[in-house]
C-alpha cells in the first residue's frame, strides 16, 4: 500500500489559519462566552479542514479517526478528575467546607493585601501538594468566594490564584508537570527545579507585587462591601464550625502521600457529601422539605450530580454559596474534547513537525533556540490544547538539537515548563485553562491579563536566554 505523502508548508499553515481566524472571529461575537459552544464548533471544523489534507495526502478516514480516538483518550484523566471536581464543589458548599474558608478568610485577609495573600496562599499550598489544579478546586474556589464577600475583581481574583498555583506547581517536586518535563529532556529532577528557580522566582516576586500594587487601588470599591452582612447569611444559613474543614484536610493529606487525583478528590467529594448529612441538618431539611432519610439523601445525592444550590435572600449570596456539581463540567468536557481531536489530527499528519524544521534552521544562536523551544510549547498548547502534549511533543522534537549544540539538558527542561506547563491556564480551550474556568468560574479570557507570573515567566526566560543568563554548556569529559 502506498505511503500517505509527506505535507507541505501550505498544508500545515491552513488549517493553523482557519483556526485562528475563526477564534478570533468566536471570541469578537461572544466574548467570554466563546467557551460555551462557538470555540467547539471552531475546533471541529478546523478539525475537518485538517482531516481534508490529510485525505489529500493519502490518508485514510479510519487512520484519522483512530487519531482522532486516541486523542481524546489521553484526556481521559483529566475529564475524570474534572467530573469529580464538580461533585467535590457541590459537597463542599452542602458541607460548609467552602463557606466556613470564606468566613474565617474575611476574618483574617485584608482588602488592600487580598490578590497578594491570595496569590501566595495558592503557591504554598500547590508547592505542598504539587498541584495546581487541586490547589484552584479547594482553597481557589474559597479565595474566589472571599474576593466576591469584599468587593475584589473576580478577574485579578482568579489571575493571582492561578500565578501562586502554578508557582507553587513548578517548584514542587510532587508535580508530575515538574516530574515530566526533566523525563523527557534527560535531566534530573532537583537539577531541573533549580534550575527553574533562575526564572520562576523573580518572575513570581514581580507578580506579587503588582498584586499588592493592585490591591490598595482596588480598596475603594471593596469599601462598599459589609464584610460583616456577608457573614451573617453565611452563619444563618450553615453552622459554621472548624470541624468543616476536615474535608480539605483529608484531601491534603492524600495529596501529600501522593493518592492519585481522581480518587483523592472523589474521596473528598463522598467525605463532604457525609458531612453534610451530618452537620447540616437544619439546612439539608430546609432544601429537601423535610427532615426524612430518602429526602435530604436525594439534596446530598443531587449536589454531586447536579450541584448545590441555596436561598438565602439575596441574590449575589445565592450565587456565592450554589454551584458544583458533574454537570458543571460537561461544557468544559465538550471542549476538551473537541481541541483534542483537532491536536491529534494535526500530530497524526506531521503538520506540526513541519513547523519545527523550518524554526531549527533558524534558530541559530542558543538564544533563539531556547526562545524557539518556549515558543513551541506555548503553540502546541495552543494547537493539541494539552499542556502534557505540549511539554513530550516539544521535548521529542528538540533533544536531539540540544545535545548537539553542547547544552545541559536542564536548559531544555526549564524551556519545557517555561513556554508549556505555565502559559497552558492562559488558553480558554486547553485542558488547564478550561478546567481554571470551570473551578474559578472566570474565563481565561478575562483573568489572562492579570495572570502575571505566567506571563512574566516566558518573557524572563527568553530575555535570559539571549543574555546568556544561566544558559548552561555541557562540560567536556
Amino acid at each position: 500500500m502506498k505511503s500517505p505523502q509527506q505535507p507541505s508548508f501550505f498544508d500545515a499553515i491552513i488549517p493553523l489559519l482557519f483556526l485562528v481566524l475563526l477564534l478570533a472571529a468566536s471570541v469578537g461575537l461572544y466574548g467570554a462566552d466563546s467557551s460555551y459552544g462557538p470555540n467547539q464548533i471552531v475546533l471541529l471544523l478546523a478539525t475537518a479542514v485538517a482531516c481534508l489534507i490529510g485525505i489529500k495526502n493519502g490518508y485514510k478516514w479510519d487512520q484519522l479517526e483512530e487519531a482522532m480516538i486516541h486523542g481524546i483518550s489521553v484526556s481521559m484523566g483529566a475529564i475524570f478528575i474534572l467530573l469529580a471536581v464538580g461533585s467535590l464543589i457541590g459537597t463542599w458548599l452542602l458541607a460548609g467546607t467552602v463557606p466556613t474558608l470564606i468566613y474565617f478568610g474575611l476574618e483574617i485577609l485584608n482588602p488592600d493585601w487580598f490578590y497578594a495573600a491570595a496569590c501566595l496562599l495558592s503557591a504554598i499550598v500547590a508547592m505542598s501538594i504539587g498541584s495546581s489544579w487541586t490547589t484552584a478546586a479547594t482553597v481557589g474556589v474559597a479565595l474566589m468566594g472571599i474576593a466576591t464577600g469584599i468587593g475584589m475583581s473576580p478577574a485579578i481574583a482568579a489571575g493571582a490564584v492561578v500565578s501562586g498555583a502554578y508557582f507553587g506547581d513548578k517548584i514542587s517536586p510532587l508535580s508530575e508537570t515538574t516530574n515530566l518535563a526533566p523525563a523527557v529532556s534527560g535531566s534530573d529532577l532537583f537539577d531541573h527545579i533549580r534550575h527553574m528557580l533562575w526564572t520562576t522566582v523573580p518572575s513570581f516576586v514581580i507578580a506579587l507585587i503588582l498584586f499588592t500594587i493592585l490591591g490598595f487601588t482596588e480598596q475603594a470599591s471593596a469599601e462598599n462591601v459589609s464584610i460583616g452582612n456577608v457573614q451573617e447569611i453565611i452563619s444563618s444559613t450553615y453552622d459554621v464550625s472548624l470541624i468543616h474543614l476536615f474535608p480539605l484536610l483529608i484531601l491534603v493529606v492524600m495529596a501529600i502521600k501522593k493518592v492519585p487525583a481522581f480518587p483523592a478528590i472523589f474521596i473528598g467529594a463522598l467525605i463532604g457529601a457525609v458531612w453534610g448529612y451530618i452537620f447540616q441538618p437544619d439546612l439539608l431539611a430546609s432544601i429537601a422539605g423535610g427532615n426524612g432519610f430518602v429526602e435530604k439523601v436525594s439534596v446530598v445525592w443531587k449536589a454531586m450530580f447536579d450541584g448545590f444550590s441555596v436561598v438565602t435572600g439575596d441574590d449575589n449570596m445565592d450565587k456565592l454559596l450554589s454551584g458544583g456539581g458533574m454537570s458543571s463540567m460537561l461544557n468544559t468536557t465538550w471542549l476538551i474534547m473537541t481541541a483534542l481531536m483537532f491536536g491529534a489530527v494535526m500530530e497524526k499528519l506531521g503538520l506540526l513537525a513541519v513547523f519545527v524544521r523550518s524554526i531549527l534552521s533558524a534558530a541559530k544562536s542558543s538564544g533563539s533556540l531556547i526562545t524557539a523551544t518556549i515558543g513551541t510549547a506555548f503553540g502546541i498548547n495552543v494547537v493539541t490544547a494539552d499542556q502534557y502534549m505540549s511539554l513530550v511533543m516539544t521535548g521529542r522534537m528538540y533533544r536531539e538539537e540540544y545535545e548537539r549544540r553542547g547544552l545541559e539538558n536542564v536548559n531544555l527542561s526549564r524551556a519545557l515548563e517555561d513556554g508549556g506547563t505555565i502559559t497552558s491556564p492562559l488558553i480558554p480551550w486547553n485542558t488547564c485553562g478550561a478546567y481554571m474556568a470551570g473551578v474559578l468560574l472566570v474565563s481565561p479570557l478575562e483573568y489572562w491579563q492579570y495572570a502575571f507570573f505566567n506571563l512574566l515567566n516566558p518573557i524572563l526566560a527568553i530575555t535570559f536566554a539571549y543574555l546568556g543568563i544561566k544558559v548552561l554548556k555541557k562540560q567536556a569529559a
